[in-house]
């Protein structure tokens, strides 16, 4: 499970509860974190959105124009505001739910 991310020397560093490293890749492979939980990791590169595991392997991606702008990551979902409206998605960025802002 996914504890902390680091940012060092231009490497992330995902840990776990007991602060043991569980994976690590370079920011440039993987581009700016924008929020994590304990299953997994949102990052935005080059105008796109990607969820990852607590291995640094891919789950999904999507533009940023789809998706709209990030909000926040808790549990197992993602928040993004498009439009005045806040939907929910999966790890694999399948919508869940949405509202009106």
């Amino acid at each position: 499970m996914i504890s902390d991310v680091v940012l060092k020397n231009k490497m992330y560093y995902v840990l776990d509860e007991r602060g043991k490293e569980i994976s690590h890749n370079w920011e440039s492979s993987l581009g700016v974190l924008l929020g994590f939980s304990g299953t997994f990791l949102v990052f935005r590169k080059n105008k796109m959105y990607y969820s990852y595991d607590e291995r640094c392997k891919e789950i999904a991606h999507n533009w940023e124009s789809s998706l709209g702008e990030f909000r926040s990551v808790a549990g197992n979902s993602v928040n993004f505001r498009k439009n005045k409206m806040i939907y929910t998605m999966d790890k694999f960025f399948k919508e869940i739910s949405h509202r009106w802002e």
